[in-house]
């Protein structure tokens, strides 16, 4: 058995502006849409959102993990995203050698953005 790609799906309840969150703060593409759904892509990375179903229904966001983006342009994208999204940490370098932050986006989802440090 071979698995060829992941695309999470994360249940949301507006669709406006988790779409306008990960197009504009992001720069995310939408790059297919159908009622209640849409995918989302940026260099190479895809995410899908749905808005809650019969088949599943969600209350609040449940997902208890991270979404973790590697980027060599991590020092860029804070300052870009500092002030205009919750920050869970800001900026640091850690012993583990990653250079990361953390925001959640507009439904409550952990985001993580890092790169190895070089040495």
């Amino acid at each position: 058995m071979k698995f060829t790609r992941l695309a999470p799906l994360l249940r949301v309840r507006d669709m406006e502006e988790t779409v306008r969150f990960y197009t504009g703060l992001l720069e995310f593409e939408c790059a297919n849409r159908m009622d209640g759904w849409a995918c989302l892509q940026k260099d190479g990375v895809e995410l899908m959102v749905a808005l809650p179903n019969d088949h599943e229904p969600c209350e609040q966001s449940q997902f208890t993990g991270s979404f973790y983006f590697t980027t060599d342009e991590v020092d860029d994208l804070w300052e870009r995203i500092r002030d205009h999204a919750t920050v869970v940490y800001p900026l640091e370098t850690f012993a583990y050698g990653m250079r990361e932050f953390a925001i959640r986006d507009n439904n409550g989802y952990l985001l993580q953005f890092g790169k190895p440090v070089e040495e």
